[in-house]
């Protein structure tokens, strides 16, 4: 293998004069440089293109960290965030904290010398920590909101307006949410919403959990649920909801008849499951290639505003697993019980 001695020794140069050459090239002679260059592809040497981009702290790389890449929830961000990357000239390094803060800790430090900036997605950190890499490169977080590091959200408080307005509709007068992480900032925002918005609607507010945001965490919110069966369900994302429904049809208890089940993020299984899965859906790949054209404009010298955060649209997909709601009722002339729809 040809090295930069070899180069040096064959043009006459230093072997910092080589590497300078192809690491910092402004900073050797043109007519020198193009020397060095034209004998060391006669000799075939190449240069190490990750030596020469940690040397330059110009990686082209940029960090992209999860809280489970298993969820489908951010296939199409990841999606998003990488098209976007591609077009700016970038490439993505994806990292995958599995729900942990300190996982997600011990990769970021790693992460820090190598790429110029990251995108946090669903971060398990805390505020001060995330301030922390923030300091070091330029850092764009998802679904997180944080009034000095720039911050990309869905409307939490509309999606779960909406969820409201139809449960009404549908003459729900009580809620039960099935909490997700609690280390996560969308699911607390979620569950003050619903708490606030639904007690001005009329609506009982109950929680259960927190759960893991997985289909086998909603499976176990079922069986605490299965105790006292509430008319409605909403869950933390669409995973948990499904794990909810899946636990209620395996008793017997059938989906929208007897509870209507609500979910959030859309994901494709949401589609495919039967019932079909009413919920809150977000431009997750919008919310990817926002966060990296961000990232990259902060790289590039542009100014965070303080306190505000990107906000995204969301809207509610309304599918198969909400109905009206049924109350029993005892006819006088019978003195049988019945079950009845009701739209109040």
């Amino acid at each position: 293998m040809v090295t930069i001695y070899d180069v040096a020794e064959a043009a006459g140069v230093a072997p910092s004069t080589v590497s300078r050459t192809f690491a910092r090239p402004g900073r050797v002679n043109a007519d020198t440089a193009e020397r060095i260059r034209r004998i060391a592809e006669e000799l075939g040497y190449r240069a190490n293109p990750i030596g020469q981009a940690l040397a330059t702290s110009q990686t082209k790389l940029l960090g992209l960290m999860v809280s489970d890449v298993a969820n489908p929830f951010y296939s199409q961000l990841i999606r998003g965030a990488q098209l976007a990357a591609t077009e700016a000239g970038y490439e993505l390094l994806l990292a995958d904290s599995r729900e942990s803060g300190t996982r997600e800790r011990t990769a970021l430090e790693r992460l820090v010398p190598v790429v110029e900036g990251f995108i946090i997605g669903s971060s398990r950190m805390s505020d001060s920590a995330l301030r922390n890499v923030a300091k070091q490169r330029p850092m764009v977080v998802l679904n997180r909101a944080l009034s000095d590091v720039p911050s990309v959200v869905t409307d939490n408080a509309a999606g779960i307006q909406a969820a409201i307005d139809l449960l009404r509709d549908l003459g729900h007068d009580s809620v039960t949410y099935v909490a997700g992480p609690e280390a996560s900032w969308a699911d607390g925002m979620r569950f003050r919403a619903l708490r606030d918005l639904g007690g001005r609607a009329g609506l009982n507010i109950q929680k259960v959990g927190p759960y893991l945001p997985t289909f086998e965490g909603g499976l176990s919110a079922s069986r605490t649920l299965l105790e006292k069966l509430p008319t409605a369900v909403i869950g933390y994302n669409d995973l948990m909801a499904i794990g909810v429904m899946h636990g209620f049809l395996r008793e017997g208890v059938q989906i929208p008849e007897q509870v209507s089940v609500i979910g959030f993020d859309d994901i494709l299984i949401s589609r495919l499951v039967l019932p079909t899965l009413t919920t809150v859906a977000a431009p997750m790949r919008q919310m990817g290639a926002t966060a990296v054209n961000n990232v990259v404009a902060l790289m590039k010298g542009a100014k965070h505003r303080t306190g505000e955060a990107s906000v995204m649209p969301v809207q509610l997909k309304v599918r198969g697993s909400t109905g009206q709601r049924r109350r029993k009722r005892v006819s006088p002339a019978l003195g049988t019980t019945m079950v009845s729809g009701s739209a109040s």
